[in-house]
């Protein structure tokens, strides 16, 4: 009788005889995929680059229906609801429908360098028809103000901090004949208020009722200054007399006297 081959085991078969558990665990964590080419690292969202201790608040808070506005540029849009009626019997089914939103990467001439960020196709539109993402986040009227949000929000005051977008608000006050703006800083209390008073001293000014001099005294006007003190003061001490006349004579006597 002739000898029944035996067919030869699959290579898993044979890998297992040969190598243990923990073998084959680390071999098959060894593997490597047959692709080489690198994966492509995504560019971080662009609000989130914005120090947010630095950016002021947004004057209309976060969006607390529709949280994802809260990060993207979205104007306004929210998760609608309805219902689905059928042709048939007209019956109904609630559905709902999502913003048609996307991921864009604009350009940003004040920034030189792409802004990333999520959008809807009514945005995107509204953008290519002011002729950038510059245009629609620097905005002045109130309801641009309400359709950016908090990370619009962000990316207007970081294009706000430019050197081109500054001349450029430069420029525009210099067309409406207004002086250029200053940076106004607020004195802290023992810094001068003004020429030689600092604040402490002011409030003890206050305390006794001392008068304010608004500006240099020029010459005659110490005598004018003195001669109102002098009024002032008169006019105190006549209001007290009458007062003091008033509470000594009868009350009834009084208005006898204010009769006609």
């Amino acid at each position: 009788m002739p000898p029944i081959p035996i067919p030869a085991a699959p290579s898993r078969c044979r890998l297992s005889s040969t190598f243990t558990c923990a073998e084959m665990r680390s071999f098959q964590n060894t593997i490597r995929p047959f692709s080489t080419t690198i994966s492509q690292s995504r560019q971080k969202p662009s609000y989130l680059t914005v120090p947010s201790d630095q950016v002021p608040d947004y004057p209309y808070g976060r969006f607390r229906t529709y949280k994802q506005a809260n990060q993207g540029l979205f104007g306004g849009s929210k998760i609608r609801f309805g219902n689905t009626v059928a042709e048939d019997h007209g019956n109904k089914s609630r559905t709902s429908w999502l913003p048609n939103r996307h991921v864009k990467r604009l350009w940003s001439p004040s920034l030189n360098a792409f802004i990333r960020t999520r959008l809807t196709a009514r945005v995107l539109r509204t953008i290519d028809l002011l002729g950038g993402i510059d245009e629609y986040l620097l905005g002045s009227k109130a309801q641009r103000i309400k359709d950016l949000g908090p990370a619009g929000w962000a990316l207007r005051w970081k294009i706000m901090q430019t050197p081109a977008v500054r001349e450029r608000f430069a420029r525009e006050r210099a067309a409406l004949g207004l002086p250029p703006k200053e940076e106004v800083q607020t004195p802290v209390d023992g810094e001068p208020a003004s020429e030689g008073v600092t604040l402490s001293e002011v409030d003890s000014m206050l305390e006794r009722g001392d008068e304010f001099v608004i500006g240099e005294v020029k010459e005659g006007e110490e005598v004018i200054i003195t001669r109102d003190a002098e009024a002032v003061e008169e006019a105190k001490d006549a209001a007290q007399e009458v007062g003091r006349f008033m509470e000594e004579t009868d009350p009834k006597e009084n208005e006898k006297t204010l009769r006609p």
